[in-house]
């Protein structure tokens, strides 16, 4: 049954979870710099930073440390931002919309690119369509997201004035909301709309030589009926995969383009935290994006059987 199925893969994901949660750890208390210092500033006395670490729970010995982090996050509780002293969910949660909107919009347009581009490319093999779409796929998968967004800054909006550079379009209702998220999405989703395409064109390649696929065109079917109901559908399983798979480098790459763009999301918040020795931020950023990574692939796996019929969970 499928319920067992989920089950079993979130089991399998508490000790992912665990050692993501162990290096962060670590990891931030390897890079230099001291909160305390970030806090108080560069002309904090010796004892202003001793009793700051103190009240932070910086002076006691690494181990403990661990233990006391590791206890509260179990329990999901990451603590206070050093910097606003708000809670660390509180600010992930004011962050979020921002963060799946745009997350959302680069995926749509990932999806609307990459699918249709595959689909004909596959359709007019070794055409020069074809090798016009394969070689733009190659483009958009080589090109870095931070550069391509200040390509599209400097386009634009600096030199022809039609999308704002900076914000979030917050009071502008929805219509301004999407005109501000359109340069950060098509940024985002440039190098996944590539993958995407390239990933459609082999799967449908495959299809198409299929058996079934010549009967349903020896039976005199037009060939976007062949295409469109007989073909595309049994391809989406590899393409659903690697869309689940690069879905983390999705989330990933809202950190660069969020800050970026000056977008109040939780890339940016990431960036911010780490600039000013956030740990308590920092950890809690992290951990939520390897929950949500966790379960993007647990919906990939379960989508699966919804694409294809014949897939049975075990």
């Amino acid at each position: 049954m499928w319920w067992s199925f989920v089950a079993r893969r979130l089991v399998s994901a508490v000790p992912t979870l665990l050692g993501v949660l162990t290096v962060v750890f670590l990891f931030v208390r390897l890079v230099p710099g001291d909160p305390a210092q970030a806090i108080l500033g560069e002309y904090a006395t010796p004892a202003n930073l001793a009793n700051m670490r103190q009240s932070l729970g910086l002076d006691k010995p690494l181990g403990e440390q661990y233990l006391t982090f590791m206890g509260k996050a179990l329990r999901l509780d990451f603590g206070r931002s050093y910097q606003t002293r708000q809670s660390v969910a509180q600010r992930i949660s004011d962050a979020l919309p921002y963060t799946v909107s745009l997350g959302l919009a680069a995926l749509f347009v990932a999806l609307i690119v990459g699918i249709p581009a595959g689909v004909i490319a596959s359709a007019r093999r070794n055409s020069a369509l074809d090798y016009g779409v394969t070689t733009a796929a190659l483009l958009g998968i080589s090109m870095p997201n931070f550069w391509f967004g200040m390509l599209l800054i400097i386009v634009f909006s600096v030199q022809l004035g039609w999308f704002p550079i900076t914000g979030a379009g917050v009071t502008e209702g929805l219509a301004g909301t999407l005109y501000y998220l359109t340069l950060p999405a098509i940024a985002l989703g440039a190098a996944e709309g590539g993958v995407i395409m390239r990933m459609t064109r082999s799967a449908m390649l495959e299809t198409l030589s299929q058996d079934y696929v010549r009967t349903a065109r020896a039976k005199g079917l037009t060939p976007i009926v062949v295409v469109l109901r007989h073909a595309l559908r049994n391809s989406l399983i590899p393409v659903v995969t690697i869309v689940g798979l690069n879905l983390g480098r999705l989330i990933g790459g809202t950190v660069i383009i969020e800050s970026l763009f000056v977008r109040p999301g939780i890339g940016r918040v990431m960036v911010d935290a780490m600039v000013a020795r956030d740990y308590p931020q920092i950890q809690g950023t992290v951990a939520f994006f390897a929950l949500l990574v966790v379960m993007i692939n647990l919906l990939v796996d379960v989508s699966y059987g919804l694409l294809d019929p014949r897939i049975r969970y075990s």
